[in-house]
């Protein structure tokens, strides 16, 4: 039976590899397993808002919100078709 000599090389080639493996994976698990809820600095870093926006869009009734024990929860459905229904189309 022949022998294989493995260098470094080879092995910091397959830690490459098995990194990139599971790198893909955890992108795949991730955003398969969006969260179904989110408190309020969640949806100002996905909305790129500030506290006061955030507050107005919940006052004038654009974002709807559920209130438990002081904490503010948004449904994630409810935020991605919101802002699908707002879209606005340039083209002519």
């Amino acid at each position: 039976m022949p022998t294989s000599i493995i260098t470094t090389d080879d092995l910091r080639e397959f830690k490459m590899e098995l990194l990139e493996d599971i790198k893909n994976i955890m992108q795949t698990v991730t955003g398969s397993s969006e969260k179904k809820y989110l408190k309020s600095a969640e949806v100002m870093e996905l909305l790129q808002v500030s506290p006061g926006t955030l507050q107005n869009l919940r006052i004038n009734g654009t974002l709807p919100y559920s209130k438990i024990g002081g904490i503010i929860f948004y449904d994630t459905e409810e935020i991605h078709r919101i802002i699908a229904e707002n879209r606005i189309d340039n083209s002519i």
